[in-house]
């Protein structure tokens, strides 16, 4: 009975040491939410910034970075993140209430796209070239619709921005707008600027056959009620709310690679801003 006992003891042992190796491997691997087909952030070939971000986060922790892709940006961090199919997800707002965010690795905003050799006079949106052109590419639900409704060019402009939706999913209608699009519209000629969220659509300006200039928008827009309309953003790591000691580490590889991080995001050609007073 005693070597009975024993052999089971041993048994248990062996089982308990293996789980404890399976659980190991399983900590050294790094879950990261990402698009599966979302460029220029990420995409399934790993050719995205984001993707290239995740690379470097992943070196710093010594974890193996392992991909979770989600096809809906509406659902990925209740579905992913929340659920624990993934430990972090990129390029979420700073103060996120869904999740807990880092520092910021960097800010930018939104930007107004257009040819080089249109040498439009083009600061903020009290533009006047603003109201004269024909055909100005945005986004439907961003900051600059809310200009647009505010400068009086959105009815005018409602057939045309149907025109540009890229993709609409066969359920709940979610809808698609490709920066590489948009890009696409000013430098063939179709639309004479486009406004856009500078990280999503520097890498076409600078891969733009037809010289293209991107102009970052001042913060300080106004809607027609008076109210202010953002158009500056500082972009975090997103973790879940359980999870403070993933935060920390995060926290601390921002800290100590954000020169290679900055180098990262200009090489991809984003305008960068200085960190928002509230936010240093």
């Amino acid at each position: 009975m005693q070597a009975k006992k024993i052999l089971l003891n041993t048994v248990l042992l062996g089982v308990g040491l293996i789980a404890t190796d399976i659980s190991a491997m399983e900590n050294n691997t790094l879950k990261v939410c990402a698009a599966e087909d979302e460029m220029p952030y990420s995409n399934q070939k790993g050719e995205g910034f984001e993707n290239k971000l995740a690379q470097l986060i992943g070196k710093q922790l010594n974890r193996k970075v392992e991909y979770v892709f989600w096809t809906d940006p509406r659902y990925y961090i209740r579905d992913f993140l929340e659920k624990g199919q993934c430990d972090l997800t990129l390029g979420v707002d700073k103060g996120d209430p869904r999740v807990l965010t880092t520092k910021p690795y960097y800010r930018s905003g939104y930007v107004f796209i257009y040819r080089e050799n249109a040498n439009f006079e083009l600061e903020n949106w009290d533009s006047d070239i603003l109201r004269k052109v024909k055909n100005i590419a945005v986004v439907p639900g961003t900051p600059p619709e809310v200009m647009m409704r505010a400068i009086g060019r959105y009815n005018d402009m409602f057939n045309y921005s149907q025109e540009l939706v890229g993709f609409k999913s066969r359920r709940n209608q979610y809808v698609k707008y490709e920066p590489s699009k948009l890009v696409s519209e000013v430098s063939s000629g179709h639309a004479e600027i486009a406004v856009l969220w500078g990280p999503s659509a520097a890498r076409y300006v600078k891969q733009s056959a037809t010289p293209l200039e991107m102009t970052v928008i001042p913060d300080n827009s106004v809607r027609a009620d008076g109210q202010k309309v953002e158009h500056h953003f500082s972009t975090s790591i997103g973790v879940r709310k359980n999870d403070p000691t993933l935060l920390a580490q995060l926290n601390k590889v921002i800290e100590d690679q954000q020169d290679d991080i900055t180098d990262l995001l200009e090489e991809e050609g984003i305008p960068l801003l200085d960190e928002s007073p509230n936010e240093k």
